[in-house]
């Protein structure tokens, strides 16, 4: 029936269900609003002919006054425009629907609180402005109440609901919190529905991403260590929500980190991270380069908790551009400190992969951009030369600067490097590079030849003679 109507003018067909949500019997009422809601749902171009119909009205006015039934197809048919685009959305808004979608949530029967839940989470997450325009309906307060009744449905629907109006702006996110919903969607996160724990997890989330403050109010609710174990969780969506929200938390500052690492919370992303693929994968990875890039103190809890070889198994294992791009960039960050950080970084084997994904064609300019400035940050802490001296073959100028320049800081004062430097072949392979007279590199190159005897200089020139 859908696709019949679906190929039929939308106008006429609007025109023929119209009349019917006036029709004396009720049952006719209620499929007649269950037709416009599933024709509306089809596409866009269908829940433009509803509103273009002026049925909305129509709707509205009828969504106090008709029985649970008419009430719930009424509220998924708002649903249904509203979910496609703020235009439409707004349409909803415009005739009224928001404040008898709040009235709604007021119901005694718990399927009425829920499709209006529902309509009003599909308006609020589109902008802004469309969610402070539910908000100033009151919905809020009624949401939280939502969350706290006994059937699973309604709660899973009143948590998404906060989530969409959170994720907007902190003054969004602090209305939630004002209403109390913290305390009540910490509670849940140890709730054996995995549908629930998303969501839960995901609003407390919204809340915590905007400011210090909010993510403190988050913490305070003392979700650590709980939260923790959602990251065991055999829902994959509840691991990446229960990682997004810790990477949420993590991101603000030093001590917030501070305490994720003392609750146990980097190992367990990086078990986590280990055991999953895909997009699973990014929230941890993130949340290993927040921490990392806080302190010495917080990128060495990285490392000692052995969260290096997950990262560099993310940028070999997967195949999706921004996931191998968080996994560089969470690298260098651990990498960036002191030559300690970057040669446990370096020993790892991860160089040359980086330098190849750079350097790759392939490479999405994300990719491009943040494996180069992972390699910079590295390579300029790095004073383990075993690690760099294969890179003097493949490096490009724009990196070759830095990796000769890590030579000619360590070669002056370490006699056994300089040795091992002319017998691996490195010294003839610096003698190769042109470089700009009066350049950066230039000033390596010389400060490294400064390091040897003439004599040494000019054998490695004869061999370049040679083999030419």
């Amino acid at each position: 029936i859908l696709g019949e109507c679906a190929s039929r003018p939308a106008v006429g067909v609007m025109a023929l269900l119209r009349p019917l949500l006036l029709d004396v019997v009720p049952t006719i009422q209620q499929t007649a609003a269950l037709a416009l809601g599933r024709l509306a749902n089809y596409n866009d171009d269908l829940a433009e002919a509803v509103v273009k119909g002026d049925i909305l009205p129509q709707l509205v006015c009828s969504l106090s006054e008709q029985n649970r039934f008419y009430k719930k197809a009424a509220a998924f048919v708002l649903r249904a425009v509203g979910k496609h685009s703020p235009q439409l959305a707004l349409a909803i808004v415009q005739c009224g629907a928001l404040e008898t979608l709040v009235i709604c949530l007021e119901d005694f029967d718990p399927g009425v609180k829920e499709a209006a839940a529902w309509a009003l989470g599909y308006i609020a997450r589109h902008n802004s402005e469309l969610s402070q325009a539910v908000v100033d309906a009151g919905a809020v307060p009624l949401l939280v109440l939502c969350i706290q009744e006994p059937e699973i449905a309604l709660k899973r629907i009143a948590a998404s609901t906060l989530s969409d109006i959170s994720k907007h702006s902190p003054e969004l996110a602090q209305t939630v919190v004002d209403a109390g919903a913290i305390a009540h969607l910490a509670q849940m996160i140890l709730n054996p529905d995995a549908k629930l724990k998303r969501q839960v997890l995901s609003a407390l989330s919204q809340i915590a991403k905007h400011s210090v403050d909010l993510a403190e109010l988050v913490v305070e609710a003392e979700i650590f260590p709980v939260v923790l174990t959602c990251l065991k969780d055999s829902d994959e969506y509840v691991r990446k929500n229960g990682a997004t929200l810790i990477r949420e938390i993590a991101k603000h500052t030093p001590e917030l980190s501070q305490l994720i690492v003392n609750a146990g919370g980097v190992a367990a992303i990086i078990d986590c991270i280990g055991s999953c693929r895909g997009t699973v994968r990014l929230p941890g990875i993130m949340m290993l380069g927040y921490v990392a890039a806080h302190s010495e103190n917080l990128s060495m809890a990285v490392i000692i908790s052995k969260g290096i070889p997950p990262l560099c198994a993310c940028l070999v294992e997967e195949h999706e551009d921004h996931i191998k791009a968080a996994a560089a960039w969470a690298l260098g960050q651990v990498g960036r400190h002191t030559p300690e950080h970057a040669r446990a970084v370096a020993v790892a084997n991860v160089l040359p992969t980086l330098l190849s994904m750079y350097m790759d064609t392939r490479s999405s300019e994300d990719l491009q951009v943040k494996t180069k400035k992972a390699l910079k940050n590295i390579l300029q802490k790095c004073t383990y030369l075993p690690a760099l001296e294969p890179l003097l073959h493949d490096a490009p100028p724009n990196i070759l600067k830095h990796i000769v320049g890590q030579f000619s800081k360590v070669l002056p004062h370490d006699s056994k490097a300089r040795r091992l430097f002319v017998t691996t072949g490195g010294l003839k392979k610096v003698q190769e590079i042109k470089a700009e007279p009066g350049s950066l590199l230039q000033e390596y190159i010389n400060a490294i030849n400064n390091c040897y005897p003439e004599e040494i200089l000019q054998l490695c020139v004869v061999c370049l003679n040679f083999i030419e």
